[in-house]
């Protein structure tokens, strides 16, 4: 996710702890969409539905923070 960020990623996961949460929430969520998706986690298409677009939402976030940072640095 973002490669063009992985430095500022690595830097305001150590600094930023609203970042590093979102983050972790956004990793934590992908993980169980993809068990889900798997059928190794027992869901229904609308319960991964509701995960990706709640993922999706986090991911804008993370964007947000690192637009904002990086215009910053």
């Amino acid at each position: 996710m973002f490669p063009e960020y992985r430095e500022l990623i690595t830097k305001l996961k150590t600094s930023d702890r609203h970042f590093s949460h979102l983050f972790d929430k956004h990793n934590n969520l992908d993980q169980k969409i993809q068990r889900m998706e798997a059928h190794s986690e027992p869901s229904t298409p609308e319960e991964i539905e509701v995960l990706k677009k709640e993922k999706l939402l986090l991911k804008d976030q993370i964007y947000a923070v690192l637009k904002k940072a990086s215009v910053q640095s």
